[in-house]
């Protein structure tokens, strides 16, 4: 019945054995300086029948870290850390992205355990709250805007991520354009104020977005580097009045790079007509995301979109594309432990007898 499903795909230069992508989740799980742990290794080996994992997201540098725990693509103890999660999800077959997000303006400092400084497009503070390290949600910290002369080294850090990723075995890396962090801050009129070449109209709110994104392709190839977006969701403070207006010559101008795929929150109701409006934007391969079911993946998957991803199910079905090929019913997660717990409620989710 899901046969389709479990057709292998290519996606730019990456080699899918099935369809069914483990769409990114933070969990709060990193060790001391942001380095992945062992549990990290064990947690996303268990995943690695998915056709790609894309890993939850990591931080390109000191600044990019908004949230506790969260992993790092920098240092080279985190590469290695990062090594030792691709050779253990390769090992058991599987394929693996990292998917690099700059937090911008979502910040809160305790989450750090570092001074560093909190940057954004425009100096704009998030209206709305970040758990801090005991889980209680606070308030973000006022972010410095960005000097127009910092932009191009701050690109230059997106790729120089791109690269420590490859270097660390990553098959590919997508890029946070999604959900009100640096890039979609860029984007979005609610953050970004600027009144120099890379603020105004959405041509010019795109430019350091497309800036870099074209410094990653060049750092790795581009059949190595996928996005992922979600136009009208209000999350960290983005202004959905206008989506298509506002990611139109982003979708555009990434349409000519010859990315590997455009991962696409699919936000329903909210966004009527979403995969239409993005395939008359961007010409390239679509992976679509969002709630989705075994049903539902496959009747995205008779349109054109190329392959689907999974969330939430993933959490508590390390086995997830056995139990739907199967036609077996899925655990629920304990939502409890999903940014604490160490191994509970994260690799102690048994797979299928």
């Amino acid at each position: 019945m899901y046969a389709r499903l479990f057709e292998p795909v290519q996606l730019g230069e990456i080699s899918l054995k099935n369809r069914i992508i483990m769409a990114p989740m933070t969990r709060d799980r990193a060790g001391p300086d942001d380095v992945p742990n062992a549990i990290m290794v064990e947690y996303y080996r268990q995943r690695a029948s998915a056709g790609m994992i894309v890993t939850e997201g990591t931080q390109p540098s000191i600044e990019g870290k908004g949230y506790w725990r969260t992993p790092g693509i920098y240092s080279a103890a985190q590469i290695d850390g990062w090594r030792h999660v691709t050779d253990a999800v390769h090992g058991a077959g599987g394929c693996i992205a990292l998917q690099i997000m700059h937090c911008g303006r979502v910040v809160v400092p305790a989450n750090r355990g570092y001074a560093a400084d909190i940057i954004a497009p425009s100096a704009i503070v998030m209206d709305g709250k970040v758990p801090g390290p005991d889980g209680v949600p606070v308030p973000t910290a006022m972010p410095r805007p960005l000097d127009a002369d910092e932009l191009p080294a701050l690109a230059d850090g997106f790729a120089s991520a791109a690269r420590n990723a490859i270097d660390a075995g990553f098959d590919a890396v997508e890029l946070h354009c999604a959900s009100g962090y640096l890039i979609n801050q860029f984007l979005n009129p609610a953050s970004n104020r600027r009144d120099d070449a890379y603020g105004g109209d959405a041509a010019r709110r795109a430019t350091f977005p497309l800036m870099a994104l074209r410094a990653m392709a060049h750092a790795i190839g581009a059949g190595r580097v996928g996005i992922r977006i979600s136009p009208g969701n209000p999350y960290n403070g983005m202004d959905v009045s206008d989506p298509w207006g506002d990611f139109a010559p982003f979708l555009q101008g990434a349409s000519t790079l010859g990315l590997a795929y455009l991962h696409i929150v699919d936000m329903g109701d909210a966004c009527p007509d979403t995969l239409g409006r993005v395939g008359a934007l961007y010409d390239g391969a679509l992976v679509a995301n969002n709630m989705l079911t075994a049903d539902s993946a496959l009747e995205r998957l008779s349109g054109q979109v190329q392959a689907v991803s999974f969330g939430r199910a993933f959490i508590a079905n390390p086995d997830l594309p056995t139990r739907i090929a199967g036609g077996h019913p899925l655990a629920k997660p304990d939502y409890g432990l999903l940014y604490t717990g160490e191994e509970r409620g994260y690799c102690d989710y048994p797979p299928l007898k």
